[in-house]
């Protein structure tokens, strides 16, 4: 695999995180990976607006693209999340390039709900639902359903496949990647062990999951992200080499 496809999502940091560390000291570690892309987590932040400026400013002078993550739904009780727009308006402010939701308790896709998609579509910032580990919007057919509705509406909302959230829903991430490959447009890699309330996301080649497989069913041409919990900076520059070395 290209080292150019290669994003750290600030989840590896963690425990780093748990110390205090923030998100510019973590862009500045995956710089010094040689890694050129990263994708930042809302919930990281303890002052967006305090934090964003400096952000925004290291990302630009090192030819950083970035990624963002909210943990949050596109649709809430069945429409439109208002919080979307400030979502983007933060994203705007960062530098962003590509932003991930969460799909929500989505049903159906009304005209109004086009619209405001739409308008919020129209800032440039390349926008992707992802599978997540819930019931309502994790499952294969949540995921079809939802792309579906966005396709047939001329919607350029993209899909972020999750490698490890599959067994979450108890569902298997290889038929998945066979049914929705079509949509994606960003993956993000883990490994699991275990089954039921044992699962644990593990490092890659620690667990179950025979991640080369999957990346040979989807597109080969996508930005692909090392994104699980790690203990030290070796288990991090482990998966880069892993994902590296991927033919």
């Amino acid at each position: 695999m290209k080292k150019e496809q290669i994003v750290l999502n600030n989840l590896v940091f963690a425990n780093d995180r748990e110390k205090g560390m923030l998100q510019l000291e973590m862009l500045k570690k995956i710089v010094s990976f040689g890694i050129k892309s990263a994708e930042l987590r809302r919930e990281y932040f303890d002052d967006i607006a305090e934090e964003t400026p400096a952000i925004a400013k290291y990302a630009m002078e090192n030819n950083i693209q970035l990624f963002y993550s909210v943990p949050d739904e596109v649709f809430v009780n069945h429409r439109i999340n208002p919080k979307l727009a400030q979502y983007y308006d933060e994203a705007q402010a960062l530098g962003i390039y590509a932003i991930k939701f969460n799909i929500g308790d989505f049903e159906t896709l009304l005209p109004e709900d086009t619209l405001k998609l739409n308008e919020l579509l129209s800032g440039g910032i390349q926008t992707n639902i992802e599978n997540d580990q819930t019931q309502i919007s994790g499952k294969i057919a949540a995921i079809e359903k939802f792309m579906t509705a966005v396709t047939d509406a001329a919607l350029d909302i993209g899909y972020v496949y999750d490698m490890g959230n599959w067994r979450y829903v108890k569902e298997d991430e290889n038929i998945a990647a066979k049914k929705l490959t079509g949509y994606v447009r960003y993956i993000h890699v883990k490994d699991d062990k275990g089954y039921g309330e044992n699962l644990v996301t593990v490092p890659l080649n620690d667990g179950d999951i025979d991640w080369q497989a999957i990346l040979n069913i989807l597109p080969n041409d996508v930005p692909v992200a090392v994104e699980y919990p790690t203990a030290n900076d070796q288990i991090i520059k482990d998966g880069v080499q892993a994902l590296a070395n991927f033919i």
